[in-house]
């Protein structure tokens, strides 16, 4: 092997054990990867930071905006709001929403899909009797299935089109993913809403709803009297101390007038009642050291407590409040929100919370002003359980939304424009008619992932022209010598299905790429069937939590365990696996 060769071997075996610990995020040791090899000399200079204005990368960027500006517009609420209903099989509700599910997320990111529907399948859930945990997981998996079908339904599919682009001259189109995409996605729908959703373990807990809305009555009203040595001070002065005692101050009344969040700075006076959350045993605590007395009706609910709500969410693994405590983001004293518990994985934490340092799936339950909750539970990144309402005049949005995204579509897929363009001139619209807000539009992308991207691209790009990509063909060839071009496009598909369960599906899609096409190369055949096969496969991470972030997102709102994913995810990607070998076969011929 060459000396870049080694080195790039070595960059992507230390990529892919940081990728699995997991301890740091993977688009900071992808960028850190890519300085490495740019210092080394691996990536030529003047490559080195390409990536981040390649093809693929803008394009994930606008779809993500674009997404959300479908969200934002109600566009899709029209959609889904009238098709749900709580009377239907277990069966037939899984394929209702998981269809609805797969047709959007093939245009729009995954994630932004599962954020509409999950709050749906969760009331739909609730009004059944029927456990979250039974629904979620196959609605995850559909909005996965369903990016198989265009090229901007998953980063993988846009990166493997702009690659092709690269190295046989012309890129894929728009639709030229559906005909394999969709044979997939009808497999893999149809088995999971008839067989896939019973083999989800039993057993495991029913959602974090009913848990978590105990914690409501450890809301308290506690009467400052005369004497007592908090006459005087600020509420600011005595936090940190509550805060020690697991106990948090959100709220003042005074002359029956309450007062949340902006209150820190009142001084306290006699007879102010003084509203605090906290375990029973905390509150009675806090009480008796400083000599403080029930007022009025002594201990209530959250939700009695006048101007305040409660309202769950889920954190995704990019929210600013993952890897950081409610503590460490000062959310009650800069925002007026308290953290009031946490569900993970089905299980209750209650004390300590907001020291508690936040995991990604986690389900937290916020109390705060309603009129502030919502915006919020937007500055943290965490996304509602629980489906919120829209007014007449965002519905107004929603017509002009889906018109311009339609038309950009359209005139992508014709080859009238090109779909980058397309997509930056919907966006553009979407400003000038106040779908998305100017001042929004950079919160819309997701930043984690185009790092991700411009950093795995150049080392993907090193890799195969120094000839490693060859030498893990001839690898991989040598090996299932005597096998037809079938047998090893089966076989590569299988080994990058493994690696997108550890790896992230954009950096697995990279790596497998150029080995698709010196595989190709190496048969004598097209490239095209290896190329969609990993397509196909670096989508399709059913086995851990880890592998997609929607299997991440529904951790905690599922009560799934690590292990609960293989049971349906395994025997999925047999079927996707045997559904596409043979539609390849067919749409994109050797």
């Amino acid at each position: 092997m060459t000396q870049d060769q080694i080195i790039l071997f070595g960059l992507f075996g230390a990529v892919f054990v940081l990728f699995l610990w997991g301890r740091w995020r993977y688009d900071l040791v992808a960028f850190a990867a890519l300085l490495v090899a740019a210092v080394a000399g691996a990536v030529p200079a003047e490559a080195a930071f390409a990536g981040f204005g390649h093809p693929a990368t803008v394009t994930v960027a606008l779809v993500l905006v674009v997404s959300r500006g479908l969200t934002t517009s109600g566009a899709v609420n029209l959609v889904t709001r009238h098709l749900v209903d709580s009377e239907r099989s277990t069966g037939g509700h899984i394929a209702l929403i998981g269809g609805i599910g797969a047709a959007l997320s093939a245009f729009m990111n995954n994630v932004v899909a599962m954020a509409l529907l999950m709050p749906v399948d969760n009331q739909t859930a609730k009004k059944a009797g029927r456990a979250p945990g039974r629904t979620l997981m196959p609605l995850t998996f559909a909005t996965v299935l369903g990016g198989l079908v265009t090229l901007i339904g998953t980063p993988p599919n846009i990166f493997i089109a702009s690659f092709r682009g690269r190295e046989l001259g012309e890129p894929y189109l728009m639709f030229d993913f559906a005909p394999v995409g969709a044979v997939c996605a009808v497999a893999g729908l149809t088995f999971i809403a008839v067989i896939g959703w019973r083999l989800i373990p039993q057993g495991r807990a029913e959602g974090p709803e009913a848990a978590m809305f105990e914690l409501a009555d450890y809301v308290a009203e506690i009467r400052v009297p005369e004497g007592s040595e908090l006459v005087g001070k600020r509420i600011a002065e005595i936090e940190d101390e509550a805060e020690t005692a697991d106990t948090a101050i959100i709220g003042l009344v005074r002359g029956g007038r309450r007062l949340y969040g902006g209150a820190r700075q009142a001084v306290i006076q006699a007879g102010d009642a003084l509203v605090v959350e906290a375990p029973p045993d905390a509150i009675d605590a806090f009480k008796s050291a400083h000599k403080l007395e029930y007022f009025g009706e002594g201990r209530r609910t959250a939700a009695e407590a006048e101007g305040l709500s409660l309202m769950e969410v889920v954190a995704p693994e990019r929210a600013r409040i993952v890897g950081r405590s409610a503590l460490a983001l000062q959310l009650l004293r800069r925002r007026g929100v308290t953290l009031l518990g946490i569900s993970r994985q089905g299980r209750r934490i209650t004390e300590r919370v907001r020291r508690t340092v936040i995991e990604p799936g986690d389900v937290l339950l916020l109390l705060g002003p309603t009129e502030r909750l919502g915006d919020v539970a937007a500055w943290l990144g965490c996304l509602p359980l629980a489906a919120r309402s829209l007014t007449l005049s965002q519905y107004e949005k929603a017509w002009p939304a889906a018109i311009i995204f339609l038309a950009a579509i359209a005139a992508a897929s014709l080859g009238l424009v090109y779909l980058p363009a397309a997509l930056a001139s919907a966006v553009a619209l979407f400003v000038f008619f106040g779908i998305v807000p100017l001042r929004e539009i950079y919160d819309h992308v997701e930043w984690p992932v185009v790092v991700l991207l411009g950093s795995m691209i150049p080392l993907g790009a090193a890799l195969a022209d120094s000839g490693g990509a060859g030498l893990i063909a001839d690898g991989i060839v040598s090996l299932t010598r005597g096998l037809p071009a079938w047998a090893l496009l089966a076989v590569l598909m299988l080994v990058t299905m493994a690696l997108t369960n550890v790896l992230n599906n954009v950096a697995t899609a990279v790596i497998a790429a150029p080995i698709a096409i010196d595989m190709a190369a190496n048969l004598g055949v097209a490239a095209d069937p290896f190329l969609i096969g990993v397509a196909v496969s670096a989508s399709c991470a059913f086995l851990t939590p880890v592998g997609d972030d929607n299997n991440t997102l529904i951790m905690g709102p599922g009560g799934y365990a690590f292990g609960d994913y293989w049971p349906l995810g395994l025997p999925l990607q047999l079927i996707v696996l045997s559904a596409a070998v043979p539609a390849i076969l067919v749409f994109w011929p050797f």
